[in-house]
């Protein structure tokens, strides 16, 4: 029994380590440039996804117009060198814009571009995409056979994407990031000699990672279905989304293994994270409506993770402070105190003040999901803010009863030492790793975060 208690800490305190964010598929701008090079022009197809949230940011401006600064934005952003020389790249009249159907009733942006530039018989081609810089999203650039050259690249010839239209599911929290090409040029008969795309086997429609929340107000809004039965599902896509990567599951079971935490602190736990994801999806909905001019809102993630970072190394510091203090109190008494061991067995130091408690809490859901902040939007849109309101409410919530179930199960687990014949050693090491294991975590997640804030 008491190496299945060990193995359950040491199994917890491998699973405290921070995994990925959310992929911010919902935010992305993403392009790419398909670059053909002939003896005589190169020619570039500029082609460009932009997600449900940007879209959202141009609502009530005309395609017109929504085309016309694209078409400025690429004129600005895409240069084209020649053996040394910068070149200039025209824009072709026109171009196609479309704005095909995207999460939670919104929209998405389509659009594509013909640019061409005449020179005569290159050798050293560069072509740069500096268009929307700073924007989440997918930037690449992709080579095409031309006419009577044998072109040598640095960027592939495939396109796993299918301009833009999928994406791998492997890439989708660290997509591409190569906005520049170089081509070698030689006379030739139309071949292009380029390293081969990593193989990305399965690809996906779905920016946002597959979360299918979204789907469940979309449907809500239209009237097809019973309002109880969404609600149910907007819980239950919570729930499951508690399980993905992130959110904290791990630091919330360590921490209150740590600190000794009872069954109402892991239902107060669960409670402060349903306030916090709830506040932070409509904090973040007001900045996308009212200030997305000054501050983009994927651009609050990085310093909402370094928040977070920072809450759970103060948490932390402070359970493995106490730790440290009651044993250096409390540890030369046991020797003496045989025949009331039990009742020290179990009485642990007290850190489980509220205000740790709520930090904790509030670390585990500061960060909001994208589909919620999508179907917040979505409501907005369709004028069903009531409607989204109230399944943001049931996801958020569903995320929190998967945390409070994991911590009410952590709490039990721990209960059972008291209740089994251990040593000191046995009983200590299990808090005291977890403490330290919060510690650790709350580095690395400020480590990660700090870099993305400078």
């Amino acid at each position: 029994m008491r190496r299945a208690l060990l193995a359950a800490g040491l199994a917890l305190l491998i699973l405290a380590a921070p995994a990925g964010a959310h992929p911010l598929g919902n935010f992305s701008i993403n392009h790419l440039d398909v670059v053909r090079v002939s003896s005589d022009r190169v020619d570039v197809r500029y082609v460009l996804d932009q997600a449900e949230i940007p879209t959202f940011q141009e609502r009530g401006v005309s395609p017109a117009r929504v085309l016309a600064r694209k078409r400025a934005d690429v004129a600005q952003g895409l240069s084209l060198t020649v053996d040394g020389r910068r070149v200039p790249l025209r824009l072709r009249p026109g171009g196609r814009i479309a704005f095909p159907k995207g999460q939670g009733g919104l929209r998405t942006t389509r659009v594509e571009l013909l640019l061409s530039a005449r020179v005569a018989g290159p050798r050293a081609v560069t072509v740069r995409d500096d268009t929307y810089p700073g924007r989440v999203g997918w930037k690449a650039v992709v080579a095409e056979p031309g006419r009577r050259t044998a072109v040598r690249s640095d960027v592939t010839a495939d396109d796993p994407t299918e301009r833009l239209r999928r994406y791998p599911t492997a890439l989708l929290s660290s997509p591409a990031d190569r906005p520049s090409a170089r081509l070698a040029v030689a006379p030739g008969a139309g071949t292009v000699s380029a390293p081969r795309a990593d193989g990305a086997a399965r690809t996906t429609r779905d920016r946002g990672g597959g979360d299918r929340f979204a789907s469940v107000f979309e449907r809500a809004a239209a009237g097809r279905g019973v309002l109880v039965l969404f609600l149910l599902a907007a819980f239950g896509w919570g729930a499951l989304h508690a399980l993905s990567p992130g959110h904290g599951k791990a630091m919330v079971a360590a921490y209150l293994v740590g600190a000794h935490g009872r069954s109402r602190h892991a239902v107060a736990l669960g409670a402060t994270v349903t306030v916090t994801h709830t506040i932070g999806v409509f904090a973040l909905g007001l900045v996308t409506l009212a200030l997305s001019q000054y501050v983009l809102p994927e651009r609050l993630y990085p310093w909402l993770n370094l928040v977070s970072g920072l809450l759970v190394l103060g948490v932390g510091a402070a359970v493995l402070r106490g730790r440290l203090r009651h044993r250096r109190a409390h540890g030369h008494h046991h020797h003496h105190e045989h025949g009331h061991d039990h009742h020290h067995h179990h009485h642990g130091p007290s850190e489980l003040r509220p205000r740790a408690l709520v930090a904790m809490g509030v670390s585990a859901g500061l960060i909001p999901c994208p589909s919620a902040l999508v179907v917040l939007l979505g409501a907005i849109a369709q004028h069903q803010i009531a409607l989204g309101l109230l399944l943001i409410c049931a996801f958020s919530a569903g995320l929190a009863a998967t945390l409070t179930a994991l911590g009410l199960v952590v709490v039990h687990v721990a209960r059972l030492t008291t209740r089994v014949r251990l040593d000191g050693r046995a009983v200590a090491v299990l808090p005291a790793l977890s403490s330290l294991a919060i510690v650790c975590v709350g580095l690395v997640l400020t480590a990660q975060a700090v870099p993305k804030v400078v």
